[in-house]
Parts: structure tokens; C-alpha cells; sequence
């Protein structure tokens, strides 16, 4: 597996990722834990695998580009919005920080915690509405959003502490295609940073989209 984690590593830092923090972080967490037995041979592959319930776990790739860009730093609290299988929820806390995770199907959220407790990493999974936030434990250092909005969710920059760092995909409308973006507060302003381009699943929620209904068309 070790040969693995290398080629994994190396398509990393091919991609953009330099942060050695984040690159440790990826290369302790067992990945092969947060996939199915039969997805086990592909566990470090650089694309997106299916889970439970129709939901995905990302590519290391883009995982890694979420964690970077958070710029997270040892002792910081930090929000996994749709924690899905509780693989970005382990590498933020490899990087040091405090995490709670939410996510809205309670299947995926009770396998998570298992699979987080197995790898030896305490982060405090809750069941809701992700495009809410968990107002109880803000505010936050960073939120990290692991589906698609159609708008900013307000109640998410709202959880942010001053010089807080909020890492999410909204969907474009001229392509059909996401857009990672993150936000950045300082000095009481709103940063804007486009990270690229991205696909992801859509983020279901009360301020977000509706039931189980998929993105609208571009």
C-alpha cells in the first residue's frame, strides 16, 4: 500500500499541492478505511469513488486542494460540511484542528464515526442540514463544504470567526460545471478567491437545493 500512497503523493504535488502539512496529512490517513471492500484496490486512485446512499468520496486530488486552500493551522476549529464517509474530515484533523463534521443521512454520518474512531481520529460527527452550519459549535476557523450550492449558503460565513477561511463548490450556470471558490474574512471584509474549476454532488439542504432533486440544467 505504501507504493500507493508515493504514486498518490507524487500526483499531488503534480497538481499544485505543496503544503507539507497537508501532504503528511494525506499520506497518514489511511484512505483504504473510508472506501468499500471492493473499492479497497483503488483506494489511492486519483478519482472520485462511489459510497453509500448514491454519495461519493472525492478524489485525493481535490481533497487536498480543499485542505491547502483552508490554510488550516494546529488548535483551529473547523466545519466538514457533508462529511460522507469521514475521509476529508480525517485529513483535517491530521492538519492539527479541532473538527466537527455534519451530515444530513444518517447512514453515512454513523459509518463515518466508526471509520474516523478506527483510524484513531476524534471528530464530533452531527446529523442536519449542512447548508445550515452547526450555529451550536461556531464559530469556526474554516468550513470546508463537500457538495455543490447554488448560491452561497448565509448562514455559513456567518459561523466564521475574523480571518476565517470558507472553501466551497457553487454550480455555474453558463457550463453546467462547478466552481471552487473560497472566502476569506479580513478585517471585516469578504475576500474572493476561484480555485477552478470542479464537479461534485449537489449540497441538499434548506438553503441549498431541494430534496433529492440534481442540479439544474446549465
Amino acid at each position: 500500500m505504501r507504493a500507493e500512497v508515493a504514486e498518490m503523493l507524487e500526483t499531488l504535488r503534480r497538481g499544485g499541492v505543496d503544503d507539507e502539512r497537508v501532504l503528511d496529512a494525506m499520506a497518514s490517513v489511511p484512505r483504504e478505511l473510508f472506501v468499500s471492500a471492493e473499492q479497497r484496490g483503488d483506494a489511492y486512485a486519483d478519482r472520485a469513488l462511489a459510497i453509500a446512499c448514491g454519495q461519493t468520496i472525492s478524489q485525493p486530488l481535490m481533497v487536498a486542494a480543499v485542505v491547502q486552500a483552508l490554510q488550516i493551522r494546529p488548535g483551529e476549529r473547523v466545519l466538514d460540511v457533508g462529511t460522507g464517509s469521514g475521509y476529508q474530515a480525517a485529513v483535517l484533523a491530521a492538519c492539527g484542528a479541532t473538527v466537527f463534521g455534519v451530515e444530513r443521512i444518517a447512514e453515512l454520518a454513523d459509518a463515518a464515526s466508526r471509520r474516523l474512531t478506527a483510524a484513531g481520529f476524534a471528530v464530533d460527527i452531527r446529523v442536519g442540514d449542512g447548508s445550515r452550519g452547526l450555529p451550536d459549535a461556531a464559530p469556526f476557523d474554516a468550513i470546508a463544504v463537500a457538495a455543490t450550492a447554488p448560491w452561497l449558503p448565509p448562514a455559513l460565513p456567518r459561523q466564521l470567526r475574523e480571518g476565517g477561511r470558507l472553501v466551497l463548490p457553487l454550480h455555474r450556470r453558463g457550463d453546467g460545471m462547478d466552481e471552487l471558490v473560497r472566502l476569506r474574512l479580513v478585517a471585516g471584509r469578504w475576500l474572493t478567491d476561484s480555485l477552478g474549476p470542479c464537479r461534485f454532488v449537489p449540497l441538499i439542504g434548506d438553503d441549498a437545493y431541494a430534496g433529492e432533486v440534481r442540479r439544474p440544467a446549465p
